[in-house]
């Protein structure tokens, strides 16, 4: 209970720090009475500018941001253990790359005919880059090794057909914005995105930690999972159904958002070790404070201007991935 309660304390705390921060950091007063304005009619005295900026833009921001880091850190989580292989990332896999390229041919190629939103083709998307990066794992053996590689060739199968579709069909003013749409960007996120990247994170985390158990027997393998008594078949298709849903609906919100699902996995386990019960829960709020912290890093960097939030997970990513893998050379 008292780690319940410290994450929650440190969750808020990261959700405050992503509304006063920014472009122009806010004082806490005014966030105070904005919120007290919109929630309970308060009627406090806040320029209507600022009241703008903090629940029309900064608020719905933030907490996409926090539903993105929490979605893609569990995806992780679960693709490495699934896969038994701790390089297993949505990014790495294809998942990510097919969900862009499902996103970007319902936008430019208006595949679906208006049937398909922009979060069903990225769903669509990820299915199949999934589906494929396991077909060609099984053909070439079947091994953590061979999913990994296989990934990294979906990946850039699906990468170069989003390309291709980009300078194909879209005119300048479209491929400038989809390329920075895919290096991930918050900025054009409303309330009406809340609505869809908060309740399907919080459904993947419900199910990945209702199947906490299953995933730490699959760490010993299927066979093992099998003989403990856990349904392998209908586990799997689950948690690779949750995986697949996080990661498409939160690349058709803010597009392409590498080394969440890569990193925090470890520095959860860093944390609090393997037991995937402690995990999946330290896990969603390390990556929902990590992307916070991205994002408004991203407003701040550049004055005047906003980075990608891909680009700043990246800086960040990277040099921690390299002291993951040099940890885990010291380790052996």
């Amino acid at each position: 209970m008292a780690r319940t309660a410290a994450g929650a304390a440190v969750l808020l705390a990261a959700i405050l720090a992503g509304v006063i921060l920014g472009e122009t950091p806010l004082p806490w007063e005014t966030v105070r009475a904005a919120f007290a304005n919109n929630l309970w009619q308060a009627g406090l005295p806040v320029d209507p500018i600022d009241q703008g900026i903090i629940w029309a833009y900064r608020v719905p921001r933030t907490l996409v941001a926090a539903a993105c880091g929490a979605g893609l850190a569990l995806a992780g989580v679960v693709l490495q253990a699934l896969v038994r292989n701790a390089l297993a990332d949505p990014y790495l896999l294809g998942v990510s790359a097919g969900a862009s390229t499902g996103a970007v041919a319902v936008t430019i190629l208006g595949v679906g005919g208006g049937a398909l939103g922009i979060s069903g083709g990225a769903f669509l998307g990820a299915t199949l880059a999934f589906g494929l990066v396991a077909a060609l794992a099984r053909a070439a053996g079947g091994g953590p090794a061979q999913m990994v590689l296989a990934g990294i060739a979906g990946s850039q199968l699906f990468n170069a057909l989003t390309s291709f579709f980009i300078a194909k069909s879209a005119n300048a003013e479209q491929a400038r914005g989809i390329m920075f749409w895919l290096l991930g960007n918050l900025s054009g996120v409303r309330w009406p995105d809340v609505t869809l990247a908060v309740p399907v994170a919080v459904a993947g985390f419900l199910a990945c930690l209702w199947h906490a158990r299953a995933l730490d027997a699959f760490a010993f393998g299927q066979d093992a999972a099998a003989a403990l008594g856990i349904p392998v078949r209908r586990v799997r298709i689950v948690l690779i159904g949750a995986v697949t849903l996080m990661t498409a609906t939160m690349v058709s919100l803010v597009g392409s958002i590498g080394f969440v699902g890569l990193v925090i996995p470890h520095a959860a386990r860093f944390l609090v070790g393997p037991r995937h019960g402690r995990l999946v829960p330290v896990a969603a709020i390390a990556g929902a404070v990590f992307l916070i912290a991205a994002d408004v890093a991203s407003r701040m960097l550049i004055p005047g201007q906003v980075v990608p939030i891909g680009v700043v997970t990246a800086l960040v990513g990277a040099p921690g991935f390299a002291l993951i893998l040099i940890r885990g050379r010291a380790r052996g």
